[in-house]
């Protein structure tokens, strides 16, 4: 790779990787998990980057790549015997004054998503990123039509695990 190809990427990443951020935030529990995924899948786009031929806007680009590289992991991590991380069983005591409802509903809300399929979690992420469904479609390679479709669907799924 060429130096003006290797400064064009890192430039490229730099600017568009609160992308990759919130990608493994979706499909990941805890710190050490996000930051193998974050360098897999900055793996991922250093490889498939001469191959980017421009058709696309690069974060567009970057979607594909990163959410096909976690849909992988994820899937291969599922066959594995889930244990439970030490530091997710940590106690919090809260001030009186404090008011987590704000952060609770996120979590249900992350909590809802992750049961998600594949698929239907990274539609709900490029949604909730404000993407239209031209872009959507684009990213996930599926029409238009269907990304509206399965987003209705999906709503209509959320609704029902947030309020039984």
């Amino acid at each position: 790779m060429t130096k003006e190809l290797e400064h064009s990427f890192v430039d490229q990443l730099e600017q568009n990787q609160n992308i990759v951020h919130k990608i493994c935030r979706l499909y990941t529990n805890d710190s050490d998990a996000h930051n193998d995924l974050f360098q897999e899948i900055t793996i991922q786009l250093w490889r498939a980057y001469p191959k980017f031929r421009g058709d696309s806007k690069f974060s567009t680009w970057m979607y594909r790549v990163a959410l096909n590289t976690a849909i992988t992991l994820y899937r291969k991590s599922k066959r594995r015997v889930q244990t439970q991380d030490f530091d997710g069983v940590g106690f919090k005591i809260s001030a009186e004054e404090y008011d987590g409802t704000v952060e609770e509903q996120l979590k249900l809300m992350y909590d809802a998503v992750k049961t998600l399929g594949d698929i239907d979690k990274a539609l709900v992420f490029l949604y909730l990123e404000n993407k239209n469904y031209r872009e959507i479609s684009a990213t996930l390679g599926i029409t238009e039509v269907n990304a509206r479709v399965k987003m209705n669907r999906i709503k209509e799924k959320l609704r029902t695990i947030l309020n039984p």
